[in-house]
């Protein structure tokens, strides 16, 4: 019977979370549809897998940050993404993602997959918390990898883990990092470290939350992995 409840239970959450991210609304346009470039986005992915993509990426992400309620997050509405004419991979600003349709049309493996890794990453920006603009941008790229990985979607490419110079040097390597630190803490470190940096930021969140400076974490990171 206490397995059924919790079962039960189980559901209900993840019910209730997939309700939350089906009332905010996602948009797709693709402004270089008219040009050889759009054309990929089209015909290989299209609008409708990238909004189910979205809406699955914002489920996710309040999973991983353990946000059940919606005092928990930003209150977003509605998030809206351009595929552009434009050089780089992607970028999120005001509840906005524009992907490169260059980088698309140019990708010459499994595109939606890699699509979708982008997606969540550039997802991730729509949903976490700041420090009020004093996170370090390395951990905020950081964190925004640790989601990609977590869901499946870290490319071949990436470093390995214990590689890298610094603990916020961002993106792959600071995912790795932050996935180690989350292991120390059955899963829940980047959730609280989230949380705490609703209103603001410092190092000294690591060594609350796990008891040892962010330096003394990475040199037993890299110990861990130096052979």
């Amino acid at each position: 019977m206490a397995i059924l409840v919790f079962v039960m239970l189980s559901a209900l959450a993840i019910l209730s979370a997939m309700e939350g991210s089906s009332a905010v609304e996602y948009s797709v346009t693709n402004t270089a549809a008219n040009t050889p470039l759009g054309a990929r986005f089209d015909t290989d992915i299209g609008a409708q897998y990238t909004r189910e993509a979205m809406n699955a990426a914002t489920t996710f992400i309040w999973g991983i940050f353990q946000q059940n309620n919606p005092s928990d997050r930003k209150s977003v509405e509605r998030v809206s993404l351009f595929i552009d004419d434009m050089d780089g991979v992607a970028y999120a600003s005001n509840n906005e993602i524009h992907v490169s349709a260059r980088y698309i049309q140019g990708y010459t493996g499994d595109v939606k997959t890699e699509f979708t890794g982008v997606l969540y990453h550039e997802m991730t920006h729509i949903w976490q918390w700041n420090g009020n603009g004093q996170t370090p941008g390395g951990l905020i790229e950081g964190i925004a990898d640790f989601v990609r990985l977590k869901a499946g979607y870290a490319p071949s490419h990436w470093v390995k883990a214990g590689q890298g110079d610094r603990w916020d040097q961002g993106y792959d390597v600071t995912a790795r990092f932050l996935d180690y630190c989350d292991g120390l803490r059955s899963g829940t470190f980047v959730a609280e470290l989230n949380k705490k940096m609703r209103d603001g930021y410092s190092d000294g969140f690591f060594q609350e939350l796990l008891g040892k400076s962010v330096n003394e974490l990475w040199t037993d990171y890299k110990a861990k992995y130096s052979n």
